[in-house]
């Protein structure tokens, strides 16, 4: 049963210098026990640890100093990932209301006959209506207004503007393969075909969840793994993922 009682700030500092991790300015690492929690922390002292972890030893060497400059580099770095996820959520988002909306009209993600997986497409159908119950937004509430005898979602131009870049990556990978905006959409996307793209979009999705909610990119295994086209990246890149496991490297090459 776990009985751990709740340390402080000071007893955190004694507990970590105990354990091996060298603390040169006491008063600093208070400061940023203050305001970064020690939980938080531990995701890049981690690897500063031997083997096994459970025992909490750090390795000759450690230092706190080097522990914050880990912290710094990755919220910079999630900083410069956010950023290059923006664009292609904004774009993937564009891409599907335009080619889609010609194709199939203004309604297209209501028509379960365009998907692979239908009981799928029903739940991503719910998460989009409490998206839209809940806005607030002007254009939403007008078009309610506007079209109260109208029981159909707004048309994706609206109502997929509210839609997260989770919901948009599962409706774009389930749609059939044989919707030509599929294709179309990889390839204006960079990509030669569909295959390849809705694991890429599923790993980015997650990975801006992360940023999102400033929980830790740098080291983080991925709980899943983007689809290479071999013909399109270097073999460093394809023998870096066969030897490791998932970690947000891979994923974060295609921003």
């Amino acid at each position: 049963m776990y009985n751990k009682q709740p340390l402080t700030v000071d007893e955190q500092i004694a507990q970590l210098i105990e354990r091996g991790l060298s603390i040169s300015d006491s008063n600093l690492a208070f400061h940023f026990l203050s305001h970064i929690s020690y939980y938080r922390l531990a995701g890049y002292w981690w690897p500063m640890q031997s083997e096994p972890k459970e025992g909490h030893v750090f390795k000759p060497g450690s230092r706190f100093e080097d522990v914050i400059s880990l912290y710094n580099f990755d919220r910079e770095f999630r900083i410069i990932v956010f950023d290059a996820i923006e664009k292609i959520e904004i774009s993937l988002r564009t891409k599907l209301i335009y080619h889609l909306s010609h194709e199939f009209g203004p309604w297209w993600f209501q028509k379960l006959e365009i998907f692979q997986n239908v009981p799928e497409a029903v739940k991503t159908l719910a998460v989009i209506e409490e998206e839209l119950t809940r806005s607030k937004d002007i254009f939403i509430k007008s078009h309610k207004t506007k079209h109260k005898d109208d029981l159909r979602f707004p048309p994706s131009w609206k109502t997929l503007e509210l839609t997260s870049f989770g919901a948009l990556s599962k409706i774009y990978g389930n749609l059939k393969n044989d919707v030509v905006s599929k294709d179309t959409i990889a390839k204006e996307l960079g990509l030669v075909n569909h295959t390849y793209l809705p694991s890429w979009l599923q790993s980015l999705a997650q990975i801006r969840n992360y940023c999102a909610h400033h929980s830790r990119l740098w080291n983080k295994n991925l709980p899943g793994r983007p689809k290479l086209c071999q013909a399109r990246l270097v073999v460093g890149l394809l023998n870096y993922q066969k030897k490791r496991s998932c970690t947000c490297f891979t994923s974060t090459c295609v921003a």
